[in-house]
């Protein structure tokens, strides 16, 4: 966290630094431009011209090479062109260069507070402050599971309602033995995160062993909300394809199996299901020939 706060500080710094670059050269571009501005004789030139040519043209109207009207014509073009260069090259004069001197020092103010809140409103600082408390759990010596749970705990105390605390602490305690603790995660993570599908397949799994295998009430209706929106979902044709062989109903079970099996995408669980899908077929054979049933 300190080193982040320290890049999110460097960062601030260079932004203010070019932030103060027009305050800290207001003077001497005002020196410049005045300087420029005196140095101009723009105006001058053009004047030359135009005495130049308004004398050619009367020298050619003496001449009698044009008329009256053509010479009123040319001089009114030439005192035309005369006013519209005279309009566009001219200046406002120019501001104090301490006006508005203010403006950058609230500019300034501004960035830094909408980059403190900003990051405090969308930033991962809990996420940070997890992944540190994880490391430092990990990187004691001889730590245990238990202890990596309860310093996750403190920080779930800190961040109820970060779902990724939640999510680190689902697998612990199902490696430690603590299915309650497993399904309170899992509904804290679906009350942060909405009845996601594979949210509620996992509640629907723990919750199955937990009654012994058994499809309760709470589990069934679990089960058939899960099912409607995604049938094919791999974790709970697997509870039923478990209900279905402990029923007996094996050839059922291998039906389920099969649809759960398209769905797993770690090799461990898909051979957990193959393992079954065998199983369940000797059973059918052993009672297809009347020998009854094999040992699992």
């Amino acid at each position: 966290m300190i080193m982040l706060w320290l890049g999110i500080g460097t960062l601030l710094f260079l932004a203010l630094w070019f932030l103060s670059l027009p305050l800290r050269r207001t003077r001497a571009t005002h020196d410049w431009q005045q300087r420029f501005e005196a140095d101009d004789h723009a105006e001058e030139q053009n004047l030359v011209v135009y005495e130049r040519r308004l004398s050619a043209l009367e020298s050619a109207r003496d001449r009698g090479e044009i008329d009256v009207a053509r010479f009123e014509e040319g001089r009114h073009e030439l005192d035309r062109n005369l006013l519209e260069d005279t309009e566009g090259r001219r200046r406002a004069p120019l501001k104090n260069p301490l006006a508005g001197r203010f403006a950058i020092p609230l500019a300034m103010v501004a960035l830094v507070a909408a980059s403190v809140i900003g990051y405090q409103w969308a930033g991962a600082d809990g996420d940070l402050a997890l992944y540190a408390a994880q490391q430092n759990a990990l990187n004691t010596p001889g730590v245990s599971m238990k202890t990596l749970v309860g310093r996750l705990e403190e920080e779930a105390e800190t961040q109820p309602d970060n779902p990724k605390v939640w999510a680190l602490l689902l697998p612990l305690y199902q490696k430690i033995g603590q299915p309650g603790q497993a399904i309170g995660a899992l509904e804290r993570m679906i009350e942060l995160e909405g009845r996601r599908v594979d949210l509620l397949a996992q509640t629907a799994q723990i919750k199955f062993f937990m009654a012994g295998r058994s499809l309760t009430d709470e589990v069934q209706a679990l089960v058939d909300e899960i099912l409607d929106k995604d049938p094919r979902e791999p974790t709970v044709l697997g509870i039923l394809g478990v209900e279905a062989f402990d029923d007996g109903r094996y050839e059922q079970a291998i039906n389920y199996w099969r649809r759960a099996l398209a769905g797993f995408g770690d090799n461990e669980s898909a051979q957990a299901i193959r393992n079954g899908i065998a199983v369940a077929r000797q059973r059918l054979e052993g009672a297809a020939n009347g020998t009854g049933t094999v040992t699992d």
